[in-house]
């Protein structure tokens, strides 16, 4: 609809339009990611007083949690909130939106071309301020630091969807010294009427991105041919998801799985003897944890037409089952069959919840 050109760096820019927000009444809180200096560790913050904004950090490469999740309650609060959301969370939320699980009514939802996040392991060890400068520059010219989530290297979804501000991150010619600001919803426009900067009605043109676009293509094909190998028939998904030891910390993490109680954390599977003595009379050995290879594809089969490929199952599994390239493989499958994209558009229906009389007559 429209845009500001800032003359400073993005990350700069961001914060400059947070504050006019904030500091004008326009919302009543930021939801955006923070480092604590004072310890170096990230985190995710909501903020209400102008004078700390410049604790946050917008567009850092780190996601410690998805931020659709801490949402979802926040925007039914009826509070004014400016949320900063990577272009997987904002896809995250829409899907979280349509289950009944949060409101886009009071939000002003901030995203950016995205170039990727840096694995938990590198945000722990503390390494991430010594990596930045590095990635920002490789990601203003549209490559791919080699740094990031494996599932972000793939992701071909890197420019928001319906967001109701897009910074230029990925893809600016001059990183530090322009930043873009486009603005596509009325209500973002009334908003940053005021705000700083050279107000005019330039779009957002993916052709800028289509190296990055190429780049991601090719990593996505090679870790679904991985994948593929790896997960070739039963014994494929045996040997991937054999490691796993019940902790269930992917479904935690996840933006889809939003159950209060979920079946599998449920008595339904609680460790009971009848439930023991039944597999040991068949089979004379019982692995335990029991049941984590119906866990994995109890939840593929729930969610994988919604996941949004933000990496974070993976990111959090002990044993490194690399659960979010089987699930994006998965759910790339199963939204093709459906000319389906996750988060594409809040008014699109979850194909398992529409039903049609005739459907896939091909299968008999």
């Amino acid at each position: 609809m429209s845009s500001i050109n800032i003359e400073k760096s993005a990350e700069k820019g961001i914060n400059d339009l947070l504050r006019h927000l904030l500091g004008n009444g326009k919302v009543d809180a930021v939801l955006a990611m923070r480092m604590v200096k004072s310890s170096g560790a990230w985190d995710l913050a909501l903020v209400t007083d102008v004078k700390n904004l410049a604790e946050l950090s917008p567009l850092a490469p780190v996601m410690t949690v998805n931020a659709s999740q801490v949402l979802s309650n926040l925007s039914l609060s009826g509070k004014k909130i400016a949320a900063v959301l990577k272009p997987c969370e904002l896809r995250g939320f829409v899907e979280r939106v349509k289950r009944e699980q949060g409101s886009l009514e009071n939000l002003i939802t901030i995203s950016h071309t995205c170039g990727g996040v840096f694995p938990l392991d590198l945000v722990v060890e503390g390494s991430v301020d010594d990596l930045l400068h590095k990635y920002e520059k490789v990601v203003a010219t549209g490559e791919i630091p080699s740094n990031i989530r494996d599932t972000c290297k793939a992701c071909e979804h890197f420019i928001p969807m319906n967001a109701d501000i897009t910074i230029a991150a990925a893809g600016e010619c001059k990183p530090g010294h322009g930043c873009m600001i486009y603005i596509n919803s009325d209500k973002a426009k009334e908003a940053l009427l005021e705000c700083t900067g050279h107000h005019g009605n330039d779009l957002l043109d993916p052709i800028s991105l289509e190296k990055l676009a190429a780049a991601r293509a090719k990593e996505r094909e090679k870790l679904f041919s991985s994948i593929e190998k790896d997960c070739s028939g039963l014994d494929g998904l045996v040997n991937i998801f054999g490691k796993c030891v019940g902790c269930h910390g992917c479904s935690r993490v996840c933006p889809i799985c939003y159950c209060t109680l979920c079946d599998f954390e449920s008595a339904n599977f609680d460790y009971n003897l009848p439930y023991f003595e039944e597999h040991l009379a068949r089979k004379g050995a019982l692995r335990l944890p029991p049941d984590t290879m119906l866990f994995h594809m109890g939840r593929l089969t729930h969610m994988s037409f919604s996941c949004v490929g933000c990496g974070m199952c993976s990111d959090v599994c002990p044993v490194s089952i690399p659960v979010a390239a089987v699930f994006s493989r998965t759910g790339a499958k199963t939204a093709s069959i459906f000319d389906y994209v996750p988060g594409r558009d809040v008014a699109e229906e979850i194909p398992v919840m529409i039903f049609k009389e005739e459907e896939f007559p091909e299968l008999g």
